[in-house]
């Protein structure tokens, strides 16, 4: 039994699309596109629209989307930009850098020459490294999902590991 029904798939599905692309959707499937994203998605569901249509849609915007990053950068060079981080190494746990600056400056160091030498000597180094760390994740990542949604279905490659 699986842990969510088609309709609250195709509910999650429509609620990751912008208010201005779910209103051209909803012209697409001949639905009243005026109001809010929760009411254009109520009344979406309310006609059990074919849901080919709507994955459609949705990797139309994401092709878009990739294609507009490539006009960017193209997928070779990010390649290369990645390629240029040589160690990884965060100096402050994600998503605690601000709870570091607090705790480990602000509230310690009373000196304003003894904090601005801190923050050149250390806090300047930990948010380089958090970036960095940040950025690599987040580019890696585009390049993962984008390699995984254009993978053709016919591929050979697709077929010989789905048949494993």
């Amino acid at each position: 039994m699986p842990l969510l029904s088609q309709k609250e798939v195709l509910n999650l599905k429509l609620s990751c699309i912008p208010l201005s692309d779910l209103k051209i959707l909803s012209q697409n499937l001949d639905v009243n596109n005026i109001g809010t994203a929760v009411e254009i998605i109520k009344r979406i569901l309310e006609e059990n629209p074919n849901e080919k249509v709507i994955d459609e849609f949705i990797k139309s915007k994401y092709l878009k989307k990739i294609q507009e990053r490539r006009t960017i950068i193209s997928d070779e060079d990010l390649k290369k930009e990645l390629l240029k981080v040589k160690t990884f190494s965060w100096g402050v746990i994600q998503g605690q850098l601000d709870q570091k600056i607090q705790t480990e400056y602000i509230r310690k160091i009373v000196r304003y020459e003894k904090l601005l030498n801190n923050v050149k000597l250390k806090l300047h180094d930990d948010v380089t490294n958090y970036v960095i760390c940040t950025w690599f994740n987040h580019w890696t990542t585009v390049l993962i999902e984008e390699h995984i949604s254009t993978h053709k279905k016919g591929n050979s490659y697709y077929q010989k590991y789905k048949r494993n």
